[in-house]
């Protein structure tokens, strides 16, 4: 009799918990953001986004490479990453040293600038040069061609070539006018002092570019510029720092989305992740589940075609590449 009675409690608990996941995924959870402008519509293909401004065909973070990437390639995102100039300037670059993107060692190979940087001392720094020194630089110097050709080695006026560090307000002033709605992904990568200065300047620029304000998704590793940004500029749209971005997908992984708190517009994440095992992030659930609360997925950095097909026919909203060239003609396939 008490047996039967255990397995009668048990049976009860079971169904009560059974009730109360349904219940939390039948209820619609609260949107993240009311509007985002990086969702799309059911059906549609997914944004294509430049990364670097599409490093593989063109010189990266340079106006030569974002002015192809919009008006010749025709993407729809931009994507960078920002660092702070000694003398306050915003430009576009990946790494906080310039060493291995341009001129700046004279005539030494990529392999020895790349020995060279192994010590930091010998890197040159964005944060202690100013932006007259770095415009004075090739940073097309060291790509390549499909045929391993460096053609823009011997370029001698980098700003007529387009070639210079690109800088916030010259690339929104360059498409302003002519593309109101191209998108932008930055993320801030200066902590401190230096960070939040990086973000007031970015905010005072957007006041003069004022569409763009809503169009743009900032991001930044560091906890206190996120924080920043969520207090002092909360009109911003913010992508999920690591953490957040963590807790979210495993919220939606337990299917208890519900009780995920996030405020973040987009969900910015490799295909998989290795945590010890590797986590397969590539779930057409987890894209669902994140526009239920108007939530953009955008995964990066995809570079293979047949990843290309896989993320497209799974829904996603933007997939962040170095060769766009490559993501437009995959995207042809679909249309």
């Amino acid at each position: 009799m008490k047996k039967h009675k255990g397995l009668k409690i048990f049976g009860i608990i079971v169904a009560c918990i059974a009730l109360f996941w349904g219940t939390i995924n039948l209820i619609p959870p609260a949107k993240n953001v009311e509007d985002n402008p990086f969702i799309v519509e059911k059906g549609e293909l997914p944004l294509v986004a430049a990364h670097r401004g599409g490093g593989d065909n063109n010189p990266e973070n340079t106006m030569l490479a974002f002015r192809e990437a919009v008006t010749t390639i025709g993407v729809d995102i931009l994507e960078s990453d920002l660092y702070l100039t000694k003398d306050g300037y915003l430009v576009y670059n990946h790494d906080a040293y310039i060493d291995e993107t341009c001129n700046v060692n004279g005539d030494l190979s990529l392999d020895e600038v790349e020995e060279l940087c192994e010590v930091e001392e010998n890197r040159h720094y964005i944060a202690d040069m100013t932006l007259a020194e770095l415009e004075q630089y090739n940073f097309g110097y060291y790509f390549e061609d499909e045929a391993g050709e460096r053609i823009y080695k011997d370029v001698t006026d980098p700003a007529a070539a387009g070639l210079q560090i690109a800088t916030v307000d010259k690339l929104f002033a360059e498409f302003y006018e002519s593309h109101p709605n191209l998108l932008f992904i930055v993320e801030i990568k200066d902590e401190g002092e230096r960070g939040y200065e990086a973000c007031r300047i970015l905010n005072d620029t957007l006041k003069q570019y004022p569409i763009y304000r809503g169009r743009m998704v900032v991001g930044t590793f560091h906890d206190e510029i996120e924080e920043e940004l969520k207090q002092k500029y909360p009109d911003l749209l913010r992508g999920a720092p690591t953490g957040t971005a963590a807790k979210f997908i495993l919220t939606q992984f337990l299917g208890v989305n519900l009780f995920d708190n996030g405020d973040f517009a987009c969900l910015q994440i490799p295909m998989s992740y290795d945590v010890g095992i590797e986590l397969q992030l590539d779930k057409q659930t987890l894209i669902r589940r994140a526009h239920r609360r108007n939530v953009a997925v955008q995964y990066w950095t995809i570079n293979d075609a047949d990843e290309m097909r896989r993320l497209i026919e799974l829904g996603c909203d933007a997939i962040m590449t170095d060769d766009p060239i490559l993501l437009k003609q995959v995207l042809k396939e679909y249309q």
